[in-house]
């Protein structure tokens, strides 16, 4: 069943059965990028900002909007000429509704199911913490929804029943390329002229990067505050494999394809550390220089609302220098006085202090409750109601998030990673299909099976051959996950989306020394040269085996690496100098041509018009394919229950080992903080428990 979006205005464990693996490096990235500091106080400085932000009649920034972007830290406003000169912006405008218009809503929320109305006034609550999936979720799902939380931004700032947003943020497990779509969607609602007031109790990078952009930011007397820096991580196993008697036989192709090193090194390669000391250098840069640019380019503006903040004076200081930023940082400031005093925080207020103070400002009595209305319910609220939708050109948008694999496995659900069968299905679907103008792909992805990936390639290249096609990309789109991207026409890859990973491992592990320690044995009748290859694990490979299992990764590197180099129109050569299992953030994979701009979902359904000629000032509909369904699991991890958490967990540790036997287009699930989730946590103490007993 189709589901309509609002209108826009405008992993990697390596298989270790001998296949290769197109995987991404063994580390924990802990890149933690901060927006600038700025609030908008001062109705009269929004409004500046609202006009300053509107695209021209081409869809592309005006000077002084590009300006303003920049100093804002929007992706969309990219140094790059050939992403700002060649694609629109996909830049947010707000507009006022006409009269007409005006009484079609209303007369639509006058009919609209009791569930799905709102009180007059209501403040719009958003608890943003935990993990985020890129998927629409159903209504008994647990955790949140990035296109429901996106939506609901959209519906609030043309919904005249909400008067502004308050925002709790909470320590959150996603990557930077949703946090990016958030940071964004809150920059596109204050253009409506409606306040977004953030608390943040529990506060680190991501946090503070999506509530700095809020009018106010808010924390209590207690909040604990780590804006210390960024770290990278890289884990080993090779120590403690060998003391259980496991030997990692991995061969990896691309000097920067370290997704193995985790299994058979005990410290970290000169290659892995070149690579990840430039991937921590390039966002920690982009983040001091992001806040300096911010704070170094506003005028002091003092600022009183009585009736908001009473007797207190905010004053914003320019001409914060890089070196000032740093410097901060490397103070390890942890007191919230501090934090105050320096402009990082608005005030220090309690949950119910802040509240307080919303019904100041919009004038509700203080002993009467403050309206509002949760993320839950508001997401119930029609989009049809708010008439934003009902356009008579349709884009479809296909969302494709998780590890990748060929068929439904015995132990996933409906929800649970890249179906190839399925998505394949969709894709054909969309093909075959004359009302839809364009195509969005929207891919969040570490990977997974190749020859799933390859088969996705292929429908995806057919589909682009008839309609426009755009690939999307969120926290990662690497290996299989860029596997599936190069089909598109055009690539579209958040500032820190993690892409690239072009590059091949493969493996088997050597059981020989545990199945010894343990009295364990395993005896092979074979027919066939190589029939052993994938069966006997209890033993090293011959070199005949090693011969044939090293050409086997090569031959699939070469072909992973000239798919790329002819879907990016390169040259081999060249190809190759990006390729090696590298990974890039999105905004270098830019510089580099493996991805042509940056932006989140609404540049990428900008460029779709573009490519279908629609006009850039024309409103389209944009449609979600499918519509969630609910597993058991699901209907309890909605209803609060912790079996669906253990659920998960065992899912989730049995599906990487069912994917295990195939060949693999994966980046390394490390890279993706896997390595601190549920399976990877099951992993360590099966280890745990295993030497603590010898």
């Amino acid at each position: 069943m189709a589901k309509v979006l609002p209108t826009i205005h405008l992993q990697t464990t390596c298989s270790m059965k001998c296949q290769p693996s197109f995987s991404m490096l063994p580390s924990t990235l802990h890149l933690e990028k901060k927006p600038p500091l700025f609030y908008h106080r001062n109705r009269s400085f929004q409004r500046l900002s609202t006009r300053s932000l509107e695209t021209e009649s081409d869809g592309k920034l005006s000077d002084v909007g590009r300006e303003e972007a920049e100093l804002m830290g929007d992706a969309s406003s990219d140094s790059s000429a050939h992403v700002d000169d060649e694609y629109p912006s996909g830049e947010f405008v707000y507009k006022e509704n006409d009269v007409w218009k005006d009484l079609v809503v209303k007369s639509r929320m006058l009919i609209a199911w009791p569930w799905q109305r709102v009180k007059k006034g209501s403040v719009l609550t958003m608890k943003i913490r935990g993990e985020i999936s890129d998927q629409l979720k159903s209504r008994f799902s647990s955790g949140l929804s990035l296109p429901q939380i996106c939506e609901n931004f959209i519906k609030a700032a043309y919904d005249p029943r909400i008067s502004g947003i308050y925002l709790h943020i909470e320590p959150l497990s996603c990557g930077w390329g949703k946090v990016e779509e958030i940071y964004r969607h809150v920059v596109d609602f204050k253009k409506s002229g409606k306040f977004v007031v953030g608390y943040v109790p529990v506060c680190g990078e991501k946090e503070y990067y999506i509530g700095s952009v809020c009018e106010e930011l808010y924390a209590p007397p207690s909040a604990y505050f780590q804006l210390y820096g960024l770290t990278v991580q890289a884990s080993f196993l090779g120590g403690v494999l060998e003391k259980i008697g496991i030997e990692p036989q991995v061969q990896r192709i691309g000097k920067y394809k370290s997704a193995g090193d985790q299994l058979t090194r005990k410290n970290i390669s000169d290659e892995n550390r070149e690579m990840l000391t430039a991937l921590l250098d390039n966002i920690y840069g982009n983040w001091v220089e992001k806040i300096s640019l911010a704070k170094g380019n506003f005028e002091c503006v003092p600022w009183l609302n009585s009736r908001f903040l009473s007797s207190d004076v905010v004053i914003l200081c320019a001409g914060k220098k890089k070196e000032d930023i740093v410097s901060f940082i490397n103070e390890g400031v942890y007191e919230i006085n501090r934090l105050k005093e320096d402009g990082w925080i608005t005030d220090i207020k309690y949950d119910d202090e802040v509240e307080s103070l919303l019904k100041q400002r919009l004038e509700i009595p203080s002993d009467k409750k403050l309206p509002t209305v949760d993320y839950r319910k508001y997401s119930r609220v029609k989009k049809w109601t708010l008439g934003l939708t009902g356009y008579r050109n349709q884009i479809v948008v296909i969302r494709a998030s998780g590890s990748i694999s060929r068929v439904r496995g015995a132990f996933s659900t409906s929800n649970s990673g890249i179906v190839a069968e399925q998505f394949i299905e969709k894709i054909r679907t969309v093909r075959d299909s004359k009302k839809y103008k364009a195509v969005v792909i929207r891919i969040d992805s570490p990977g997974g099976d190749a020859l799933a990936s390859d088969l996705m390639w292929r429908e995806i290249k057919l589909l682009a051959a008839s309609k426009p096609v755009i690939a999307s990309m969120a926290d990662v789109a690497a290996s299989g996950g860029y596997y599936m991207a190069m089909a598109a026409q055009t690539i579209v890859a958040e500032n820190l989306t993690l892409t690239g990973s072009i590059g091949v491992v493969t493996g088997k592990f050597n059981l020989g020394g545990l199945y010894e320690k343990i009295g364990f044995n395993k005896e092979i009748i074979s027919r066939g040269r190589y029939a052993e290859l994938t069966a006997a694990e209890q033993r090293p490979f011959r070199d005949d085996e090693a011969e044939l299992f090293a050409k086997s990764a090569q031959n699939a590197y070469r072909g992973f690496r000239d798919k790329a180099a002819s879907s990016r129109s390169m040259t081999i050569d060249k190809m190759e100098e990006v390729a090696q299992g590298r990974v890039w953030t999105g905004n270098d994979a830019a510089s580099r041509g493996l991805v042509d701009a940056v932006g989140g979902l609404s540049r990428a359904v900008a460029i779709a018009k573009q490519k279908a000629n629609l006009p850039m000032d024309e409103e389209v509909t944009l449609v979600e394919l499918s519509r969630p369904s609910t597993s058991l699991p699901e209907l309890l991890g909605g209803l609060g229950g912790s079996i669906a958490e253990a659920d998960k967990a065992i899912r989730e540790l049995l599906e990487v080992m069912a994917s295990s036997s195939g060949i693999q287009a994966r980046m390394d699930g490390i890279m993706m903080e896997q390595l601190g989730g549920s399976y990877a946590n099951t992993i360590f103490t099966v280890i745990k428990d295993y030497l603590s007993s010898l």
